[in-house]
């Protein structure tokens, strides 16, 4: 078993935080992305869409997205818990995990990807809508602010796999310089908390 990832992406941080947290021991093989390693015949028969990380089983079974690869983990080891054990649980960090994913992760991608240039070998960079995007981030931070007045992590009392993700986010946002202002008390609060876990520096 292994997984193919780049050490400094941050969707494969966020595999490594969820498999550090369980306490899973795991061969990693690099893949330079810039390069465009990732895009090879190998790697797309392991996942067409030519992204990392892709979690591969002994008998040669591929699974790619960080949220399959944590799924597929969590089943395995459910203990603890980052995906939730109640049916309430499961559906709150979901919902949380989701939006995480797709109003600040996705977004700081976005930004990343369309104001730097930096996969404009195989990408047609919008500035416009990078600038946009981060735009969206930027607010997204805002929901986490008030969000995290009254819980302790993102999705409740307990860490979860959206409290992974939004640090992996917010980490990676600092290159194209988003960050969390020193007004967002709650969300500095939380920051802490989080970014001094052991598995932080997975």
């Amino acid at each position: 078993m292994k997984i193919y990832e780049t050490k400094t992406a941050p969707n494969p941080r966020r595999v490594r935080m969820f498999l550090a947290e369980k306490g899973i021991d795991m061969e990693y093989v690099q893949v330079d992305i810039q390069k465009g390693e990732n895009l090879s015949a190998e790697m797309r028969a392991k996942n067409p869409l030519g992204k990392i990380p892709i979690l591969e089983l002994d008998d040669g079974t591929c699974i790619a997205e960080t949220d399959a690869i944590c799924t597929y983990f969590e089943a395995l080891h459910p203990e603890p818990s980052l995906m939730g054990s109640s049916a309430l649980e499961k559906g709150t960090i979901a919902m949380w995990q989701r939006q995480v994913e797709l109003a600040l992760m996705l977004q700081v991608g976005m930004c990343f990807q369309h104001t730097t240039g930096y996969f404009k070998d195989r990408m047609v960079p919008v500035p416009e809508y990078g600038k946009e995007a981060g735009i969206n981030a930027s607010k997204y931070l805002n929901i986490l602010e008030r969000r995290l007045e009254l819980n302790t992590f993102i999705a409740g009392d307990t860490f979860s796999i959206a409290d992974i993700t939004a640090l992996c986010a917010i980490d990676f946002a600092r290159v194209v310089d988003i960050r969390i202002n020193e007004k967002q008390t709650n969300l500095l609060r939380w920051y802490d908390s989080v970014n001094s876990r052991a598995s932080a520096k997975a």
